[in-house]
């Protein structure tokens, strides 16, 4: 049934995913039930993103994929999800019914992808995700991209107001969260953001949000990985922690 569902909503992806983690936050903070199914990113297993099975609901073989269990309706792309689900919610305190401040936010979200997204690619999967060999060169440029990113919503989306699209919370910030707040010193520590003191102002705004410490978990688990990267079994070990937050909250 659109706008609902009877059973809970299926979200597929691991806890340790800055995708993933922007579409669990806003599923936790608007309190809609959900169950969360281990994906295993890029791995042709029976739990893996490239498996065939998978393949039948997300063809682009990426985290996270929702599935409505009582349509059969799949979706993938995190800010694709968290749209649709705003609509068919009526989530308009987050995605606004106004044209015009929709398409605010919607302009982030596009500005997001090859901007702030670089903060995974140049930052953090070279630590956690050895497997995938990032050259230097790329890791350099992901780095300058971040970085013009930061310099552009500290300037201009946080020089006049609270949050990124305005003076309250939006999809916009969630989505920014999920890949700036990973990099900070009570996480990560990857990156040095005091050059940006409007930026850290609007983390710390978020890290009030609900649900921001139950997301989370698995970046506060695997703590500071700026001077040695984390063993696989630390990363596992983090999305297993993450995994029990989660399930806690929602017997809460």
């Amino acid at each position: 049934m659109l706008g609902g569902v009877m059973q809970p909503l299926i979200v597929y992806g691991v806890p340790f995913s800055q995708p993933v983690r922007a579409v669990l936050w806003l599923l936790i903070l608007k309190k809609l039930p959900f169950e969360l199914s281990l994906i295993n990113p890029g791995s042709k297993g029976d739990n893996g993103s490239r498996n065939p099975n998978y393949l039948e609901k997300n063809p682009s073989g990426t985290i996270p994929c929702i599935e409505e269990p009582d349509t059969g309706f799949t979706l993938g792309e995190a800010h694709a999800i968290m749209t649709y689900l705003s609509r068919t919610h009526k989530w308009f305190d987050l995605y606004p019914e106004d044209e015009r401040e929709r398409a605010k936010i919607d302009a982030y979200l596009h500005y997001h992808h090859r901007n702030v997204r670089e903060a995974s690619l140049g930052l953090v999967a070279p630590k956690v995700r050895k497997d995938l060999d990032i050259p230097e060169l790329i890791q350099e440029n992901a780095k300058r991209s971040l970085s013009g990113a930061l310099t552009t919503l500290e300037n201009y989306h946080l020089n006049k107001h609270e949050f990124l699209c305005g003076d309250h919370l939006t999809l916009a910030d969630i989505a920014a969260y999920a890949e700036i707040g990973q990099v900070k010193p009570a996480f990560t520590n990857v990156f040095d953001l005091t050059p940006f003191p409007r930026v850290c102002a609007w983390l710390k705004r978020m890290e009030a949000v609900d649900g921001h410490d139950v997301v989370h978990t698995p970046l506060s688990e695997l703590g500071d990985i700026s001077k040695e990267a984390p063993t696989m079994e630390a990363i596992k070990n983090a999305n297993v922690m993450a995994l029990k937050a989660i399930k806690a909250s929602q017997s809460n």
